[in-house]
C-alpha cells in the first residue's frame, strides 16, 4: 500500500496485527526482548487483536502468546495448515480450524531418492516425529525418533527436510527438483524445507482470521522476515519485513523496518500504537 521509503497514508490504522515469531518476535536464541514486549502490550492495549503467524506448532507457539501477555484471540501455526482460537489462560483448551493434511509419504520417498541420507520429520499431535536427531536446538518441544515408515504411515500437516551440512541453495535446488505440484514448500534460513500441502499459507490462514473477525485485509499490518511470510506480506493491507529478510522477503514487502537487533520489529509497532 505504500512504496518502501514513503511515509504511510495518515487516514491508515491497523486494526489487525500479524507478527511472525522467529526473527520477528524472537531473536534467532529464542529470547523475547523486554521493549518488544512492551510494544505488543501498546497493540493490545489500543484494543487491536495480535495474530501469530507462525510455522511452529500450536504447541510451542502457545508459550510464545503467554510470554508476550496476549489475551484470548487466534493464531495462524504451521504456515498456515492448522489455524488455531485459544485462551492463554486456558491452554490446554484450543480449537482448531480449517487444518490441512496430506500424505507424506510420495513427497519423503521423492526426497530420499535424490538426497538420501537427510532427517525427516513429521509433526504429530505429541510433538514431532523424526527419523533420526535434528541439530540441537532446530526443533522445539518433544522430539521422539520413529522408524521412516512409522513416519509416513498416517496423513500430516506438515514434512520437515533437514540437511545438517548442507546450504540454502542446495535445499533450494532440491526443492525444484521434485517438481510436485500438490505441495508447498519454504526454504529457512539454514538448510531447512518445510513442506505442506498444496495451498497452504500463512496468508490463507490470516485470511480466515479476519473472516471470523470481520476485518478486511486491507487493514492488516503484518510484520515477517522468512521466505514463508511473504504470502502474508502480500495479504496485508501493509506488510513490512524485518531488516534481516532475505532480499526476495523485502521485494515482496510494502515496507522494510529495521534489522531485528535494531528494533525493527518495535519500530513498525510503535510507528501506530507507540507512547504518546
Amino acid at each position: 500500500m505504500s512504496a518502501l521509503d514513503s511515509e504511510p497514508d495518515e487516514e491508515w490504522a491497523p486494526k489487525l496485527v500479524a507478527l511472525d515469531v522467529d526473527g520477528t518476535l524472537l531473536s534467532r536464541d529464542g529470547e523475547l526482548d523486554a521493549d518488544l514486549r512492551a510494544a505488543v502490550q501498546r497493540v493490545v492495549a489500543a484494543g487491536i487483536p495480535v495474530v501469530l503467524a507462525t510455522g511452529r506448532t500450536f504447541r510451542t507457539t502457545i508459550t510464545v502468546a503467554t510470554d508476550l501477555g496476549l489475551p484470548a484471540g487466534f493464531a495462524v501455526t504451521q504456515n498456515g495448515a492448522v489455524s488455531v482460537s485459544y485462551d492463554p489462560a486456558q491452554p490446554e483448551q484450543y480449537e482448531e480450524f480449517g487444518r490441512q493434511v496430506f500424505d507424506p509419504a510420495p513427497v519423503v520417498q521423492a526426497v530420499l531418492g535424490l538426497r538420501p541420507g537427510l532427517a525427516i520429520g513429521v509433526d504429530r499431535p505429541d510433538g514431532y516425529w523424526v527419523n533420526r536427531p535434528f541439530p540441537a536446538g532446530d526443533l522445539s518441544g518433544a522430539v521422539s525418533v520413529h522408524a521412516l515408515e512409522d513416519l509416513l504411515s498416517e496423513p500430516v500437516t506438515r514434512v520437515i527436510v533437514r540437511d545438517e551440512d548442507g546450504t540454502e541453495e542446495e535445499i533450494e535446488h532440491l526443492a525444484q527438483q521434485l517438481g510436485m505440484h500438490d505441495i508447498t514448500y519454504y526454504v529457512g534460513y539454514s538448510a531447512w524445507l518445510d513442506i505442506n500441502p498444496r495451498g497452504v499459507s500463512k496468508a490463507a490462514g490470516l485470511g480466515e482470521v479476519c473472516r471470523l473477525i470481520g476485518v478486511h485485509p486491507g487493514y492488516v499490518l503484518a510484520i515477517g522476515d522468512g521466505r514463508n511470510d511473504i504470502e502474508m506480506l502480500q495479504f496485508a493491507g501493509r506488510g513490512v519485513a524485518v531488516g534481516d529478510a532475505p532480499p526476495e522477503v523485502q521485494a515482496a514487502a510494502d515496507a522494510v523496518t529495521g534489522r531485528y537487533d535494531e528494533q525493527g520489529t518495535a519500530a513498525e509497532l510503535d510507528r501506530w500504537f507507540g507512547p504518546a
